[in-house]
């Protein structure tokens, strides 16, 4: 596979991202607005996968946050007491 510019360019800022995503500051603030870190973690780092061309990774990475967010939905919209 040739290495682009642009390419490493996305990578550098994935990796970014994922740095950004374990600071605890970060967590906290996505936290506030109902958004777990570690889910959208995971998803960047499926992300990085399919990028990589490891698509069966990128793939398992995706389910796994879609069920996360899928049953904490459902969490967050179960009745009441």
């Amino acid at each position: 596979m040739v290495d682009y510019v642009g390419i490493r360019a996305i990578d550098g800022l994935l990796v970014h991202l994922e740095n950004l995503l374990k600071d605890s500051r970060v967590a906290l603030e996505l936290g506030q607005r109902g958004v777990n870190a570690s889910i959208v973690l995971l998803v960047a780092q499926g992300l990085t996968s399919y990028l990589r061309g490891e698509k069966a990774r990128a793939v398992e990475d995706w389910e796994t946050a879609a069920e996360e967010v899928r049953a904490r939905l459902l969490w967050s919209e179960r009745p009441k007491d």
